[in-house]
């Protein structure tokens, strides 16, 4: 398994408290280390603010060759909710091909749907993989949130990728077999969201009301890694990166410090012992901890 950089917090302020995203030197100078320190894949969004703007800055400055880069975006969401089918190919070439002015490349390595339910609609998927034929990317797929979008992807050839969140709290796509049923299928599966916006990583204390919820397993997991002497981020980064169906983990970052951290604390190794125990301990955490979308955020 490799890193891929995620890049939502370049382009917009992200996270469970809305965190400031950093300025523009800062976003490059990430990028720039990323790509020197072994991490190939990037993953960005039309909905990501001015993410793809920032990547597209950093590879006009051509310090790293474009083919050494695993590059996917996103068509903005519900771009294709009021198309009749005769538009669907349309609309998705010219979203993709002002992505790519703006990203300042010719062609994308993986081209998703942001819409997770578009995966049900083989006349959307038939469209989507037409960018496939005429170059402009290389993969299509679809960012999905439920085990079952990602079983529905599963079952038509045209898709060859998958995003997908997974998590030590969150761990329905493997237990519903995704991850089973891809490792015998041609098709690549990233996973995102292994700090849940940071919800993972936060002190008791600092978890707001609306996820009073989760604060048991938070400090669970807290009292587990001061009793083993290991951070959180390590426990969190490992919990994923020992899945072998799960070829990248998405990870995002505020600062060159953080980046640095998290590659240095994902090239450890941890006990598989350490990883079963958790598996069990955090084998049944309520969906409305583990999908940002069903948070309740507190009007204040």
């Amino acid at each position: 398994m490799e890193l891929c950089l995620g890049t939502v917090q370049f382009g917009m302020d992200y996270g469970i408290n809305g965190k400031q995203k950093p300025d523009l030197g800062t976003s490059l100078k990430c990028l720039d280390f990323a790509t020197q320190n072994g991490i190939r894949a990037i993953d960005t969004a039309t909905a990501y603010g001015t993410a793809e703007e920032i990547i597209g800055i950093f590879l006009r400055k051509k310090t790293v060759s474009r083919s050494n880069i695993y590059l996917s975006t996103k068509l903005t969401p519900n771009s294709l909710d009021d198309c009749t089918p005769e538009k669907y190919k349309e609309v998705i070439h010219d979203n993709l091909k002002k992505s790519l002015v703006t990203l300042g490349t010719d062609y994308v390595d993986a081209y998703l749907f942001h819409s997770a339910r578009y995966a049900y609609n083989d006349a959307m998927i038939e469209a989507l993989s037409s960018v496939v034929d005429e170059g402009l990317a290389r993969n299509v797929g679809v960012s999905i949130y439920e085990p079952d979008e990602a079983m529905a992807c599963l079952r038509n050839d045209k898709i060859s990728f998958i995003q997908a969140p997974y998590s030590i709290f969150d761990h329905r796509i493997k237990d519903a077999g995704v991850l089973e049923t891809i490792s015998k299928k041609q098709c690549t599966l990233h996973t995102r969201s292994a700090f849940l916006q940071g919800l993972v990583l936060m002190a008791e204390g600092q978890i707001p009301h609306f996820l009073s919820k989760a604060r048991p397993f938070v400090k669970r997991m807290d009292e587990i890694c001061k009793a083993l002497g290991i951070s959180r981020i390590e426990l969190a980064l490992a919990y994923v990166k020992r899945e072998t169906a799960i070829s990248n983990l998405v990870f995002g970052v505020h600062s060159l410090e953080q980046l640095i951290q998290d590659i240095r604390y994902f090239q450890n190794d941890t006990s598989m012992d350490i990883l079963d125990y958790v598996d069990g301990v955090f084998s049944d955490v309520d969906a409305e901890i583990v999908i940002p979308s069903l948070w309740k955020k507190d009007k204040q």
